[in-house]
């Protein structure tokens, strides 16, 4: 089983609130997160896939095929961005790096026919990332499985 790793970047602002609590419990919990003007970061993303090497091609997924799906499904969605009123899903949901990795995931994962999706890595700052490997059960139980998907 082979691991690849192709590595994107891209900058979007966001603010932390939560329609579900108080205004108080907002300022709490976020602190100068809870800023309605929001703030920004430029995100560095790792996606990592798994499979078997091609044996005519040497490798595991096309590089150009990869690239196009985060240009398409993460970088044109969310560089440049005002997260909690341009991205639909974060309007009522917190844009924290979690669920940020976990809608990557959901909006590459089915795109990724040629290859099996195997994690999310999500730098918010240097020394700030999440890890995500997909929601449980999904991860395939053999390498023939993973060369399948």
């Amino acid at each position: 089983m082979i691991y690849l790793t192709r590595k994107a970047e891209f900058s979007a602002s966001h603010y932390y609130h939560s329609p579900e609590l108080s205004p108080e419990e907002n300022r709490r919990i976020f602190g100068k997160c809870n800023n309605p003007h929001g703030h920004g970061h430029n995100y560095v993303l790792e996606v990592t896939v798994q499979g078997e090497i091609d044996p005519r091609s040497g490798m595991v997924v096309d590089l150009k095929d990869l690239k196009e799906v985060l240009a398409r499904e993460v970088l044109d969605i969310f560089d440049h961005r005002f997260l909690n009123e341009e991205v639909p899903e974060f309007r009522a949901c917190v844009p924290t790096t979690e669920n940020l990795a976990v809608s990557i995931w959901r909006r590459i994962a089915p795109k990724l026919s040629f290859c099996a999706l195997h994690r999310i890595r999500l730098y918010e700052t240097p020394d700030l990332f999440v890890d995500y490997f997909g929601p449980p059960g999904t991860a395939p139980s053999s390498p023939q499985e993973a060369s399948a998907r």
